[in-house]
């Protein structure tokens, strides 16, 4: 295990990474408490209370990082929301890192819906009401001349930074456009989940909101806002915007991957396919989506018997993450045999206003290639009827859209009906499993976007997976991290896809398609290992790869007390 990734003599303003794993710092007494990745509150040794200046600055008694965590946890169970408890342990983050990440991980099932979705969405409409502490970047696109030295600001050379997670806040988690709050909040919700579930080293991140306005009138008349109060720039400005933080970011931090989180859908495809040739970048909205259904899918097939090349799929909801994952499904198919204009004819796209056709004057360019010819018609039951589906997906958002109709017209012509209704949060989910099951006798292969207790009907339990993205992303990203890949491939992404789903057994009666979130270090470092296989199977590996299994996990970063010492670091 490694304490870090940061290069020995790597620095940050005041403290420096040493070869043994500890620190050096400049700071002393009420400085050292004030920095979270160097405080350690009451775990602090008498050697290093006298040596940093921390005598009669704490307690006498000095406490492990377990007897901490004990009481962590009971301060965390005492609050009474979900919202307070988020607010908790984000108070915990900025005080002591290692603390937070430790109780993070040890409680990791129970507290992921927390620190990320659903809760997150909560917190980030009240983060101006409840602003505390900045964490990364905020770049406006009023003043991008000011990018390069927003980076510079924060104290990092060019080896120092494996990963960067940008926002621009315009579709948050299904609750809409949330501004500057929106960016920051979800940049280090995502970055937390790739530290607890994957190691990778909270020190060599950097989360950045990027700010070009909002549309929520709400925000714009709230006294208390933060970020830039104007309408959302688009257009050439913000694409010159956008431009500039990728030429800053690569070039100051050419090892870093530049991951994309909750763009509208008018840029994020649109973003990704027009860097993902040039450097190192993911959207997981798109990408990491489409690859954990993949791994969903790839487990369904086993159990159905019909192979890839024969599906026929219907994806209900045929937005940015509809159309994403429909990529990836015909990308396998592909990989089954299937030209590509054959494959994509296998994937009926529906949207609210029925089965999208080539005459519609409103389809987004990536909607195009699956538009069905004109006159072809029908809505999601029709359509379902007259093409009987091997799969039906939901990323709609449509609460109920998946009915008995629709369900039973799907069993009658199709032995093994896979039906994923990944859209969240519950109340937006297109149809609950236990009515899937029992519309279906039992038959119906289900995966989800929230977390479903298991259900027995006519005597056999049924496990339900929950396509969550945590199970991917994270690994992935140490993935690239560890062969540190030119960029991130298609082959990448199916190798990941294919890791998750083989660390479950699919035959087993009731069984889930997915692994469950309660080892998700496991099951990431699983990933991370098929990653840098792939990328040094693509000659996308910029470094040596001597044993991968072995360099993931040198690689992944753990929540554990470092040695302090006072000194000089520059």
């Amino acid at each position: 295990m490694s304490p870090g990734n940061r290069k020995p003599g790597a620095t940050r303003p005041a403290f420096a990474e040493q070869g043994d794993g500890g620190y050096v710092t400049s700071l002393r007494g009420l400085e050292v408490l004030r920095e979270p990745l160097l405080n350690k509150g009451t775990a602090f040794s008498p050697q290093e209370r006298a040596e940093l200046g921390l005598d009669g600055l704490l307690p006498p008694v000095v406490e492990t990082l377990d007897e901490q965590v004990r009481r962590s946890y009971a301060q965390y169970q005492a609050q009474p929301t979900d919202l307070l408890k988020n607010v908790y342990l984000e108070a915990l983050r900025d005080r002591d890192e290692t603390l937070y990440y430790r109780l993070l991980g040890d409680h990791l099932r129970e507290m992921l819906p927390i620190v990320y979705d659903p809760t997150v969405a909560q917190a980030i409409k009240t983060y101006s009401h409840e602003y505390r502490r900045p964490r990364g970047v905020y770049l406006s696109v009023d003043h991008p001349e000011d990018i390069e030295q927003a980076f510079e600001n924060l104290g990092l050379g060019p080896d120092d930074v494996d990963l960067i997670v940008a926002s621009d806040a315009e579709e948050i988690l299904g609750i809409g456009d949330w501004g500057v709050g929106g960016g920051a909040g979800i940049a280090a919700g995502k970055l937390a989940v790739y530290t607890a579930a994957a190691g990778i080293d909270p020190d060599r991140v950097i989360p950045v909101a990027l700010d070009v306005g909002t549309d929520n009138e709400a925000l714009l008349n709230d006294p208390t806002y933060v970020g830039n109060r104007h309408a959302r720039v688009r257009g050439g400005r913000y694409d010159d915007f956008v431009d500039a933080y990728v030429g800053a970011a690569t070039r100051m931090f050419p090892g870093a991957m530049l991951h994309w989180e909750d763009f509208g859908p008018s840029n994020a495809r649109r973003i990704l396919e027009k860097y993902t040739g040039r450097i190192c970048t993911f959207n997981d909205d798109m990408q990491g989506t489409g690859a954990i259904v993949l791994a969903a899918m790839l487990g369904a097939v086993k159990v159905s018997g019909v192979p890839m090349r024969d599906q026929r799929i219907v994806v209900f909801g045929s937005g940015t993450a509809g159309i994403g994952i429909a990529d990836q499904l015909r990308d396998a198919m592909m990989r089954d045999g299937l030209d590509q204009e054959t494959a994509t004819r296998r994937i009926w796209p529906v949207d609210r206003q029925g089965l999208l056709t080539e005459d519609m004057k409103d389809l987004r360019d990536f909607q195009v290639p699956y538009a069905r010819p004109a006159g072809e018609g029908g809505d999601l039951e029709e359509v379902v009827r007259r093409v009987k589906p091997t799969m039906l997906l939901g990323t709609s958002t449509a609460h109920g859209a998946f009915t008995e109709k629709v369900v039973r017209a799907m069993a009658a012509g199709v032995e093994r009906p896979i039906i994923f209704p990944i859209s969240n949060p519950t109340e937006r989910i297109e149809a609950m499993p236990a009515d899937l099951i029992a519309w279906t006798d039992g038959r119906a292969l289900i995966a989800t976007g929230v977390p479903i207790d298991p259900i027995t009907y006519k005597g056999i339990t049924y496990v339900i997976g929950q396509a969550n993205n945590a199970m991917l992303y994270p690994g992935l990203g140490l993935g690239v991290v560890v062969s540190r890949a030119r960029r991130v491939s298609p082959g990448m992404l199916q190798a990941a896809a294919e890791a998750v789903g083989g660390l479950v057994d699919v035959t087993l009666p009731g069984a889930s398609l997915l692994p469950q979130v309660d080892n998700l270090r496991e099951v990431s470092a699983t990933v991370a290992v098929a990653v840098v296989k792939q990328a040094a199977e693509e000659h996308l590996a910029r470094t040596e790869l001597r044993d991968p299994v072995q360099q993931v996990q040198e690689a992944m970063w753990q929540p554990c007390y470092r040695p302090v010492r006072a000194g000089e670091t520059r």
